[in-house]
């Protein structure tokens, strides 16, 4: 078989009878294909959801503790994270159920998760520094840890332009 343009196979070579045998073949390999494309993105979808209700219960259990002790920040930190990593979970969820809509793989969701993760990381980074520039707190140790998530913060605010770029140029070429 010689290509003629990509995606494009030339068959005039071929005698009628292998020619049909050949795109019915090709025809059929497709659709198993596709129906293997698509139980993998149902039950892939499955588990992500079972995923997202058993991080929404445990993080509603972390609230309940929380409101019982409701003067420490541990708790919302905890709980902050959780929901947004549940969100990075029906951002998945909903990537999976527009591929299996439209057929294609699209890059906006996944980019969309990601910024979801870099503010999900910022939260909870400012989070669990806010009480360590304290002046009474000061130590070198604390210095390092504080050096060192400034650090990150400063790589994941790149991290957020990056994406909100990307996912920029991509509207815009959709819309275009």
């Amino acid at each position: 078989m010689v290509e003629s343009k990509p995606g494009e196979l030339k068959t005039d070579h071929l005698p009628p009878v292998l020619h049909a045998a050949e795109t019915q073949l090709v025809h059929s390999a497709s659709r198993i294909f596709l129906t293997i494309e698509q139980l993998i993105y149902i039950m892939l979808g499955a588990i992500l959801a079972l995923t997202a209700i058993l991080a929404l219960a445990g993080t509603a259990e972390l609230l309940w503790t929380g409101l019982q002790n409701w003067q420490g920040t541990t708790a919302v930190i905890e709980v902050m994270d959780r929901l947004l990593f549940v969100l990075m979970l029906i951002e998945i969820l909903y990537t999976i159920r527009a591929s299996l809509q439209s057929g294609t793989l699209s890059a906006e969701p996944f980019l969309i998760v990601g910024l979801i993760a870099c503010i999900r990381r910022i939260l909870v980074i400012s989070l669990e520094n806010s009480d360590i520039a304290q002046p009474a707190k000061w130590s070198a140790e604390r210095a390092e840890l504080f050096q060192a998530a400034m650090i990150e913060l400063g790589v994941l605010a790149f991290l957020i332009i990056v994406m909100v770029t990307a996912i920029y140029l991509v509207r815009k070429h959709r819309l275009s």
